[in-house]
């Protein structure tokens, strides 16, 4: 397995509705592309109580592309991204990193 690490910061104020269109539309869309989510963190402490961050996890980095293209380019997801945004933008920044677990990791 390999993991995704992804972390939304989001503009001032705006993390609820990040929260929202994924509770309420991201996850589904998901489930239809067969994208398995393995954790969603909000940031207690940190540099930003403004983050979410997620990890997914995929069988090899060609089925990330495979999927993560097809829901990129879902109509529902481009449909929904719109307007979920009508009130402008939700997020300022995303950063992500692929992860390999060690052979003494607990996750595999």
């Amino acid at each position: 397995m390999i993991y995704e690490l992804r972390v939304y910061s989001c503009l001032p104020g705006r993390l609820p509705n990040v929260l929202k269109r994924f509770e309420s539309v991201t996850l589904s869309l998901w489930e239809k592309h067969q994208i398995l989510q393995a954790g969603f963190f909000t940031t207690v402490i940190g540099e930003s109580n403004q983050e979410l961050t997620y990890l997914l996890a995929w069988e090899s980095m060609a089925e990330r592309e495979r999927k993560w293209t097809a829901f990129q380019n879902d109509p529902a997801w481009l449909a929904a991204r719109v307007e979920t945004e009508r009130d402008g933008q939700l997020i300022q920044n995303i950063r992500n990193q692929f992860l390999q677990p060690t052979s003494f990791s607990i996750v595999k």
